[in-house]
């Protein structure tokens, strides 16, 4: 089974970046079909940001991030990133990247990811 690890949160005022990095060991991220990115802030479910097919580079994302975060991966460094423009107070979470495992009625279940990394805290300040 594949261990995730993330870095590159910490503390940036609102309108600032981050670079969120996923680094995978044991497995290769091609040995499965897509990665994610999700992220919990306190008091709340676990919720979708980002996904990307490994083969095919193909992204999606939540709409809450759509046209403000980037999705990409490099295949040589086994590793995924997450690219965060335009930070607001809300994006605060901590960030958690995964592995699909399955398939259910719904693209952005959680449920349906596994091998879950740590976490990494993203504070926007206001």
């Amino acid at each position: 089974q594949v261990q995730l690890v993330e870095s590159g949160g910490g503390l940036v005022q609102a309108g600032g970046s981050l670079r969120l990095s996923c680094a995978a060991s044991g497995r290769t991220f091609s040995d499965y079909e897509e990665m994610g990115w999700f992220r919990q802030a306190p008091g709340k479910e676990r919720e979708f940001a980002a996904a990307i097919g490994w083969r095919d580079g193909s992204s999606y994302y939540a709409e809450s991030v759509k046209g403000r975060f980037i999705i990409s991966r490099d295949n040589a460094k086994n590793t995924a990133f997450l690219q965060m423009n335009s930070l607001k107070p809300e994006d605060t979470a901590v960030y958690h990247c995964a592995v699909r495992m399955t398939y259910s009625s719904r693209w952005d279940d959680p449920g349906d990811f596994g091998s879950w990394g740590p976490g990494t805290q993203v504070t926007v300040s206001s």
